[in-house]
């Protein structure tokens, strides 16, 4: 199913033990690679590689990600913390040191010095480790469920827009095919006709044999047979990779490629208004698929 790269999900809830009110939050906007950042609470630092490999499993491949965890600790849970003394008694003097040499005023307090969380040592059992991120796992996962339906729901929007762009380039280049076989059917009769009117004047014989070279110069010159074959094979893949379950974004942009060259060519082809005006509103209509694929994970 094809996933839009915005999306926004949130979940909170209460660990097994009822110990951690724990809030996860996870939000995406476009990127051409996957660029995670993840906060999280200090004493969870270590929480931060395997919340990134848990996003890879559940299939988040592409978008810059921003997850964001927050602990309320309700009850204690055997976390212990402890002062860091050597760390406090050096930082205690140079506080003292920028007191005195700059003449400051002297509001050294538990509270101003607490500020500064470096001075704390935080330490978890090694068995809790391991519950920790179970806690914080199931909050998370609610979070990406919620988040995945978005960009799916998006991408279903996507999908359909796209698609509808599709068709109305499918319907101009049916359009083009009928009027390209009418110019070179057309351009025989034309040409014979302006050099009789040029020549006939003076009396000097058309040579026909020379009229079917250019108009088989012509033909080859203008044809788009190739192009237009191309162009439907690009549609079919296109509906193809829509459908698929696979992350479709990169390879859309490369067929966007492809097709614009095919309708590049066509342009540079044309001998007839019409047919240019509709490569025109054909290059408009990829350019909006294009624009939206950029949306797609």
């Amino acid at each position: 199913m094809l996933r839009s790269m915005t999306a926004f999900g949130r979940a909170r809830g209460l660990n097994a033990a009822g110990t951690k009110d724990i809030t996860a939050e996870i939000k995406s906007v476009n990127s051409r690679f996957l660029d995670c950042t993840v906060r999280l609470p200090r004493v969870y630092s270590f929480l931060e590689e395997k919340i990134k490999a848990y996003l890879s499993e559940r299939g988040i491949v592409r978008g810059k990600i921003e997850v964001y965890i927050g602990v309320d600790v309700l009850a204690q849970d055997g976390t212990e913390i402890t002062l860091d003394r050597a760390l406090t008694a050096s930082y205690l003097d140079a506080l003292r040191a920028l007191r005195d040499e700059f003449g400051l005023t002297d509001d050294i307090s538990v509270m101003s010095v607490a500020a500064n969380r470096d001075l704390f040592l935080v330490k978890k059992a090694e068995d809790d480790l391991e519950k920790d991120w179970e806690d914080v796992r199931t909050v998370l996962g609610q979070a990406i469920d919620t988040f995945l339906a978005a960009r799916e729901r998006e991408g279903e929007n996507l999908r359909r827009d796209i698609l509808t762009k599709a068709e109305k380039i499918m319907a101009c280049t049916a359009r083009v095919k009928e009027l390209s076989e009418g110019d070179i059917s057309g351009y025989r009769d034309k040409l014979d006709a302006r050099i009789h009117q040029l020549l006939g004047d003076y009396g000097v014989q058309v040579d026909e044999q020379r009229i079917l070279t250019e108009v088989a110069i012509f033909a080859d010159r203008a044809a788009i047979d190739e192009e237009i074959v191309r162009l439907g094979s690009h549609f079919t893949a296109l509906e193809e990779i829509l459908s698929s379950p696979e992350p479709a974004g990169r390879r859309l942009d490369f067929l966007m490629q492809e097709m614009n060259r095919e309708t590049n060519t066509i342009g540079s082809k044309a001998n007839n208004s019409d047919i240019a005006h509709l490569v025109v509103e054909m290059k408009n209509e990829l350019e909006k698929i294009r624009e939206q694929i950029q949306n797609i994970e």
